[in-house]
């Protein structure tokens, strides 16, 4: 028997500058919602005044907490394990935004036991990008081509000001995250091999898209992906699969010095500092997000059989940032995925079944994020 998934209240934690769309839209939609944040009056003003907002404490917190309640963290990375321990404890789902981390492995069977979902990588990379690839591959799957020789995926993500600054970038939040990703060991498939960048920076690649130039370079470990896109099938024959970072023309030119940093291992902490306070946006400034998802094949006779790249592009003032734009009202969308949801429990990443899949997509066209073809 299919029973649909209780969610009860839904605790927002976190009002940072990627959370106020999402929240204000769950607010607009009549959702039992509390939302809790460390400072109340920046959390107040990002929300226009429109709703109230609940000092975060973990102890106040734990005590409003009710089971098949709904979590959505949006805290820094570091606090999902003591909010997910929270969540199994009062037997509440759970949403975050951000990465898979290893660790969930221990707590999926607590999860399943509480008959609790706990959906992950629901913002926009990681998050839109999973939907566009599941959109993609499902739709090579159906052409079912019998004579395929090879198969190159690419999923590139990058957010930017619209107005180039002489320094290709802008800090909507500390640096700090983008400063360790660039840190970050990444793999990648490439030439049918695996291989490993210990600096991704220095994995540059410089391309065209839809006729303006960009560099990009590969992001974290996009090994995982490969089964996780139901493209482990394709594993003898996969050329070229990579999940990757996209810059302005010139990024690498412009931050050379803060490579040199990174190289001579300079506190990071104080790097972030600087570069936060040298490249803020401005109030009345416009942000940039740019993301998009190609397969192509071949097949043994060197003639391309599928060729498609699923994309969006995205401006906004910053005050309404198109970042915010396309993380929270991913992880509200996927909320709404999850209140329908039938016998679903454990730990996932974003929905990748067509019907969900479909219906973010087509609320993200709603509100003004349109995926194009090229």
């Amino acid at each position: 028997m299919f029973t649909l998934m209780i969610i009860n209240k839904i605790h927002w934690l976190g009002v940072g500058l990627s959370s106020s769309p999402g929240i204000l839209y769950l607010n607009e939609q009549k959702y039992d919602l509390l939302v809790w944040n460390r400072s109340l009056d920046k959390a107040k003003s990002l929300l226009k005044n429109k709703m109230n907002v609940n000092k975060l404490d973990i102890s106040n917190f734990s005590k409003k907490l009710d089971k098949n309640d709904l979590i959505v963290s949006m805290l820094p990375a570091s606090m999902h394990m003591e909010i997910a321990e929270l969540a199994i404890k009062y037997k509440c789902h759970l949403v975050t935004s951000s990465y898979y981390d290893s660790q969930y492995k221990n707590l999926k069977p607590k999860f399943i036991d509480n008959d609790c979902l706990f959906i992950c990588e629901c913002g926009l990379d990681p998050g839109i990008d999973h939907l566009l690839a599941h959109k993609l591959i499902q739709e090579f799957d159906k052409e079912n081509h019998q004579d395929i020789e090879s198969i190159r995926f690419k999923s590139m993500c990058g957010g930017f000001p619209e107005m180039p600054n002489n320094f290709k970038y802008k800090f909507s939040w500390s640096p700090l995250g983008v400063l360790k990703a660039l840190n970050t060991p990444a793999k990648h498939i490439e030439n049918f091999s695996e291989k490993k960048s210990q600096k991704p920076y220095k994995k540059i690649n410089f391309i065209k898209f839809n006729n303006e130039k960009f560099e990009t370079y590969p992001n974290r470990n996009s090994i995982p992906y490969i089964n996780e896109y139901n493209l482990g099938k394709y594993l003898n024959i996969l050329e070229h699969f990579e999940r990757g970072t996209i810059r302005l023309d010139g990024w690498s030119k412009a931050w050379d010095e803060i490579f040199k940093n990174i190289e001579n291992k300079i506190d990071l902490e104080n790097l972030s500092k600087k570069l936060w306070e040298d490249n803020q946006y401005d109030n009345l400034e416009n942000d940039r997000v740019l993301l998009y998802v190609q397969i192509n094949s071949k097949n043994s006779k060197n003639n391309e059989i599928f060729n498609k790249t699923l994309y969006l592009d995205e401006s906004r003032p910053i005050i309404n940032s198109a970042m915010s734009q396309c993380v929270s009202y991913t992880v509200a969308f996927t909320i709404e995925c999850m209140m329908n949801s039938k016998n679903k429990k454990g730990i996932y990443r974003i929905f990748h079944d067509e019907k969900n899949v479909n219906y973010i997509l087509n609320k993200l066209n709603e509100y003004g994020i349109k995926i194009k073809n090229l």
